[in-house]
């Protein structure tokens, strides 16, 4: 392990390709086969993506000494395996990256982050309210906090899962519905911009994401949704911002009910128009990602993995049909 590793990047490895070197990993999980073996089920990444992995025999003694959430040294195979490539790993050890090697081995968007946060800034100069206007500002004006925002995971595991995933989250979002909102006229766009921007704002304090992702203290103890309303309040309560009190209430009201309903998280449910129309294109996206990074069709050899369905997805609680049948 002597020297500058290199290794082959998790979204260019082949069907029965040997890799060798460092790769983060995420929610490694100590497991028995039907024979009542040990076996090690991990995801494994980098900043090309994430791929499963599996260790088919591991004793108690090697599981331990790994990380849960860390880097480690890999050696093994490529294999498809029910629409998706995995890695059954032969041997694995610890491994204690340098910080320049962390920012190759964490997932990361493809997308210049710079770029992103210059057109999500141009989408909020067209908002019209002073207040909205003031309020808006108030947050972009707090550095600290805004890189932390183009830097943050969207989520640990589930969707945008890389750096700057929060940042592409939230124009995608912010862009989807300044396309959509002139179908909806009666819909207050100011809020409903104000509300896609917030409402996973506080991710930038419930994961942690200068090594491996996992949750903070903070994130574990109170969470970006009752966060979310916390940082509102410190900027919508600035001297100067001059937010109605009735219209903050309702920024917090999408803060709280975005998630859609209790057993995901939500305080509360929705129940402004506003707050329905957020809740409803944060669960679109979420999901359309999801969808689309299970079904792997940006890898040119997505057609040679072993199968049209994916194995089941728990979030989308289905198994994802891979191919578009209209591209060759």
């Amino acid at each position: 392990m002597a020297g500058t590793p290199t290794r082959t990047l998790l979204a260019d490895v082949g069907e029965g390709e040997h890799i060798s070197g460092p790769y983060a990993i995420i929610n490694a999980q100590l497991g028995k086969t039907r024979t009542d073996k040990l076996y090690l089920r991990c995801l494994l990444s980098d900043r090309s993506g994430t791929a499963p992995g599996r260790m088919w025999s591991i004793d108690e003694s090697t599981y331990n000494r790994l990380p849960a959430e860390g880097f480690v040294w890999v050696e093994g195979d490529a294999q498809a395996y029910q629409g998706e490539m995995q890695i059954i790993i032969q041997s694995i050890d610890p491994f204690d990256p340098n910080e320049e090697m962390i920012r190759e081995l964490l997932p990361a968007s493809k997308r210049n982050p710079e770029e992103m946060f210059a057109d999500l800034r141009a989408i909020f100069d067209t908002l019209e309210h002073p207040a909205a206007k003031k309020l808006a500002q108030a947050f972009f004006d707090d550095q600290p906090l805004m890189a932390a925002f183009r830097t943050a995971p969207a989520a640990k595991v589930l969707h945008h899962a890389y750096l700057g995933g929060l940042l592409e989250h939230t124009l995608q979002l912010c862009s989807l519905a300044d396309k959509m909102l002139p179908l909806y006229p009666n819909l207050n766009r100011d809020l409903i911009l104000l509300g896609l921007l917030l409402h996973d704002m506080a991710k930038t304090r419930e994961l942690k994401y200068d090594r491996a992702f996992d949750y903070s203290d903070r994130g574990l103890l109170v969470g970006h949704i009752v966060d979310g309303v916390i940082l509102l309040r410190e900027k919508a309560y600035q001297p100067g911002v001059d937010m109605p009190a009735e219209a903050i209430m309702v920024l917090e009201h999408i803060i709280l009910s975005h998630h859609g309903v209790p057993e995901f998280g939500a305080a509360k449910v929705p129940a402004t128009p506003e707050a329905i129309f957020v809740s409803n294109l944060d669960d679109l996206d979420a999901k359309t990602e999801m969808a689309l990074v299970a079904a792997r069709r940006d890898r040119e050899d997505h057609a040679d993995l072993r199968g049209k369905f994916t194995e089941k997805h728990w979030a989308l609680n289905t198994r994802v049909y891979r191919p578009d049948p209209l591209q060759e």
